[in-house]
């Protein structure tokens, strides 16, 4: 869901971001540290889909970022599948203190891809950083599954805040890129109809039997990092 105005495309910028994973890897708390500069110690598993519209500046934009934080748990999975639709970016998180959560990372990005374009900007999220004793999961390995798959990386702790905002900023900024190089891709197109038009030329394309058109691949591709 990536809506803007042609008037006032500084204002009517609105994203819908999901934050996808295993149960009780940090990602309602990711989103109160980012949102609200919060942190629960003891927070409770996320019933169904709670979501929050944070604002963020790009290049001087104003961009609206709705994220939505999904619940973990298997017996929410049917549910929240249908808001999984719409979305142009994710974070997918991982505990770096519980490899399990890493070892699920593919069926939550198969997941998000079912429900999902497939173009959606990703990055993976080792939460929990501050964890160093008790880690699992080493920044390598992220690195090298982000890479494999094309994903954008890093490593945070919304217990101290590192990079939490960084996370949430990468996504935003690369859809931002996405979205920007499209609406200049329509204008410049416009205006070449225009210019053929005030020309007084007409155009016509011809496609003989024997010739194979190939689709052109989305410009909206997800970046590595």
């Amino acid at each position: 869901m990536a809506f803007y105005s042609e008037e006032q495309p500084a204002e009517d910028y609105l994203f819908k971001i999901v934050l996808v994973g295993d149960s009780a890897v940090g990602k309602s708390n990711l989103l109160a540290r980012f949102a609200r500069d919060e942190f629960y110690p003891n927070s409770k598993s996320t019933i169904g889909v709670e979501f929050q519209t944070q604002k963020i500046e790009i290049n001087g934009k104003e961009i609206k970022a709705q994220i939505w934080d999904t619940a973990g748990q298997e017996r929410f999975r049917a549910v929240t599948s249908a808001y999984y639709r719409g979305a142009v970016g994710a974070l997918l998180v991982f505990d770096i203190s519980r490899r399990q959560t890493f070892d699920n990372i593919g069926r939550w990005l198969n997941e998000l891809h079912t429900h999902s374009d497939m173009n959606v900007v990703t990055i993976l999220v080792g939460n929990k950083s501050d964890l160093k004793d008790a880690r699992e999961v080493s920044t390598a390995e992220g690195k090298a599954l982000a890479e494999a798959q094309g994903l954008f990386f890093i490593e945070t702790s919304a217990l101290d805040s590192s990079n939490v905002a960084a996370a949430f900023q990468t996504v935003v900024r690369e859809i931002y890129t996405i979205l920007s190089r499209k609406v200049m891709q329509s204008h410049e197109l416009k205006k070449n109809d225009s210019s053929s038009l005030s020309n007084g030329r007409t155009v016509v394309l011809q496609e003989d039997e024997n010739t194979t058109v190939e689709q052109p691949r989305s410009a909206a591709g997800c970046c590595s990092s």
